[in-house]
């Protein structure tokens, strides 16, 4: 039988880190691929608002981007800035809120690629967090925000799970839809990860909250920041070559918008 810890996900950076990057290709190409694509100047310093743990960040930084980024988890901010520095790079990334912060001089792009944004709880919020990034966003500048939507028409994925493994560290993860209530806009999540060590398997139940949008709601939202426009629409298989038209039934989707 497993240890039982009851905790918060993001306390663990080591193991956020592996289950959320051991896909970080994918969506570095993404972004890498979007820049020259989409931005109107370019893309050399990048930010990115709730970076967690900074799995894309140093691989940024490693292609020669200059990067910084904010975090509400102090153990996540930790982590990331002792990797930058053990890679030659600066602490780049602070303890900050993503709806409520300001940066020393503008960046040319931001990325936001898995649903943290859906943490902000109202639309107060939301729509300050867009113009934070709009405002430390130089014009021309790109921001890349992935998140999935509740389709009003057709059938949505309410569970997920994926492995991740790094030499004798395994993990498995288990993430479903506990509760959704459409008319606060509120759903509950539950996240379960089962460690395996040579020596130990630890179960960590966690439980999230997110704030829902479908796809009238999200226009609505970056609407209401008239500094962004929205130049490109895809999916989470990140092909540039094919952006898809988001519709009622569409569910994950990365809004690439530009700053006027």
């Amino acid at each position: 039988m497993p240890d039982v810890i009851r905790g918060n996900l993001y306390d663990y950076p080591k193991y956020y880190d592996l289950l959320f990057g051991s896909d970080w290709k994918a969506e570095f190409d993404f972004l890498t691929a979007c820049f020259p694509k989409h931005a109107g100047r370019k893309v050399r310093r990048v930010f990115e608002p709730a970076c967690g743990t900074g799995r894309l960040l140093i691989k940024l930084a490693q292609a020669g981007y200059g990067i910084a980024g904010n975090d509400l988890n102090p153990k996540a901010v930790d982590y990331c800035n002792a990797r930058l520095a053990r890679h030659g790079f600066p602490r780049s990334v602070r303890v900050g809120d993503m709806a409520d912060f300001q940066v020393a001089r503008p960046f040319d792009a931001a990325f936001n690629m898995i649903n943290s944004f859906r943490h902000l709880a109202t639309e107060e919020q939301a729509a300050s967090h867009l113009q934070c990034v709009a405002n430390a966003i130089a014009p021309g500048g790109l921001y890349l925000l992935g998140l999935h939507l509740i389709p009003t028409r057709g059938d949505r994925n309410e569970e997920e799970s994926w492995s991740a493994r790094r030499g004798n560290l395994v993990i498995n993860s288990y993430m479903w839809s506990k509760a959704i209530d459409l008319r606060r806009r509120m759903e509950k999540l539950g996240m379960r990860l089962d460690v395996y060590t040579p020596t130990q398997h630890v179960r960590i139940n966690d439980e999230m909250y997110y704030r829902t949008y479908n796809v009238r709601q999200m226009q609505t939202l970056l609407s209401s920041v008239p500094d962004w426009e929205l130049v490109e629409t895809y999916d989470f298989a990140y092909d540039l070559d094919d952006p898809i038209v988001v519709t009622t039934k569409t569910e994950d989707v990365v809004f690439v918008l530009r700053k006027r």
